[in-house]
């Protein structure tokens, strides 16, 4: 007996201030399943948040989501305020959409006194109140440890997509697409993304110490007249794609380009990977990040080798699961 689809359902989607743009292409993606709603983000005197969610009462019964950006720690006691108080409206389910994890990469104890971060936000992501229609799904892309899924309490469904689609898609329309092999800056980036990329030969790099330094190496893999795509899920300030980028070249790669899911780049750390002048040129022929980060999209816009591989489609899809 065929299963029968279920229709799809209509979804309310509220959004931080910073996902204005995302929301929007989000929603025209699938234009009569989804409504942008919008928040008064409002502030008392003293600087702590006043906000008022527009339409309460038309929320009942309804789907509804929100579409956060955690990208400074100032945002996060606001949105979460709203987070908390969505589920509570009597609406037919609640979904988080979050991107980027952005304490994904403080994972660990490494010794006493260290603060794991990013079990504290997955706690308090954890204690979302349930809506009517059960606990909230949560949506990340690409977290950066694969085991902070297991950091995520009962009470919501964690769903964890990846933005490598979309690297897929734009290999294929390069000039070049038949001359592409991926490269990885540790073992920890092969571990995560490898098995996405069967159809493609495949180099990992390593990082080792000596004194003081972390020297990137050529571990296995052959790079020599190829266009190499070096792939990890998240930069900060660029350091390791460097490195990379010049042990590549070193062993005789034609082109080396570079793809993160998350472009974090403090303190405009984006900078380094512009094209200045034409040794820059040289270093990366195209950089692709997701949306995931909505603020550093804003500042490197139209800024080469970078090109901004948007997350709407995949986020509209996550919507209706």
């Amino acid at each position: 007996m065929a299963m029968v689809k279920s229709p799809k359902k209509h979804v309310n989607l509220f959004y931080s201030l910073d996902c204005e743009e995302l929301a929007n292409k989000v929603a025209s993606h699938s234009q009569t399943n989804i409504t942008l709603q919008n928040i008064k983000w409002r502030s008392f005197a003293d600087g702590f948040p006043n906000i008022f969610i527009n339409n309460a009462e038309e929320l009942r019964g309804q789907h509804v989501a929100f579409l956060a950006s955690f990208s400074s720690p100032a945002q996060v006691f606001e949105q979460l305020s709203v987070i908390y108080a969505l589920p509570r409206l009597f609406v037919a389910s609640f979904t988080l959409v979050l991107p980027f994890f952005p304490t994904g990469s403080f994972e660990r104890m490494e010794e006493e006194g260290d603060v794991a971060t990013a079990f504290t936000l997955a706690r308090m992501l954890s204690n979302i109140p349930i809506s009517r229609g059960g606990p909230t799904s949560l949506v990340i892309y690409d977290i950066h440890a694969l085991q902070e899924r297991f950091y995520f309490g009962d009470e919501v469904l964690p769903l964890f997509e990846t933005g490598i689609p979309l690297l897929k898609q734009r290999l294929l329309q390069l000039p070049d697409a038949d001359n592409v092999v991926i490269a990885f800056p540790d073992d920890g980036a092969w571990k995560r993304f490898h098995k996405l990329f069967d159809n493609y030969s495949v180099v990992v790099c390593t990082k080792v110490r000596e004194g003081d330094k972390r020297i990137v190496r050529l571990k296995e893999g052959h790079v020599s007249g190829h266009h190499v795509v070096i792939v990890d899920d998240l930069v900060q300030s660029g350091g390791t794609l460097i490195e990379c980028q010049k042990v590549l070249a070193a062993n005789g790669a034609a082109k080396v380009s570079a793809y993160v899911t998350h472009g974090v780049f403090p303190n405009q750390s984006w900078l380094r990977f512009t094209h200045k002048d034409e040794a820059s040129e040289k270093a990366f022929a195209y950089f692709w990040i997701t949306d995931s980060c909505p603020v550093t999209v804003k500042a490197l816009a139209n800024q080469a080798p970078f090109e901004v591989l948007s997350l709407a489609g995949s986020i509209a899809n996550a919507l209706q699961i």
